[in-house]
């Protein structure tokens, strides 16, 4: 009784392993047989991705669609390196720097903390500059986007 138990139990376990079946087509799959939005294929069978878009060394700025929008990049970044060691960004658009480099300034805004306290230095939540500002690209829309921007700022 045992041994019957035991296969019974390895059975169930060799089955619920296995790849399931897709129910729209006849191929296995090793996703658990859920439908994503990539169908039953798997991320090795899909094309691949696009390439990056091409960032223009310099370009005229692209204007702001929104109050308080962080301002795009007009240059590219690639090869920048912006982490906790360093942050290529200030090297150019830092108070210090700024000026003789012909760049804009960090916002003071930049320098507070979430308690408004005004530090010396940039503030720990605002140094890692590529988590709001990004480069501008001449790349067609994800989704359709039907926004269109407050009169005012036209």
């Amino acid at each position: 009784m045992k041994k019957l138990l035991t296969v019974i139990a390895a059975g169930i376990v060799a089955l619920s392993a296995s790849p399931a079946w897709s129910s729209d087509s006849d191929i296995i799959t090793d996703n658990g047989g859920v439908l994503s939005l990539r169908g039953y294929e798997q991320v090795s069978d899909i094309n691949k991705s696009e390439a990056m878009k091409r960032v223009p060394r310099d370009q005229q700025l692209i204007d702001r669609e929104y109050i308080q929008q962080p301002p795009l990049i007009p240059h590219s970044i690639r090869g920048y390196q912006v982490n906790t060691n360093a942050n290529k960004c200030l090297s150019c658009h830092s108070f210090k720097n700024a000026g003789a480099m012909a760049a804009t300034k960090i916002s003071v805004t930049h320098f507070e903390t979430r308690e408004g306290e005004t530090l010396s230095d940039v503030s720990p939540r605002r140094y890692f500059c590529l988590q709001c500002h990004v480069p501008q690209a001449d790349a067609k829309p994800l989704v359709e986007n039907t926004f269109k921007p407050v009169d005012s700022l036209q």
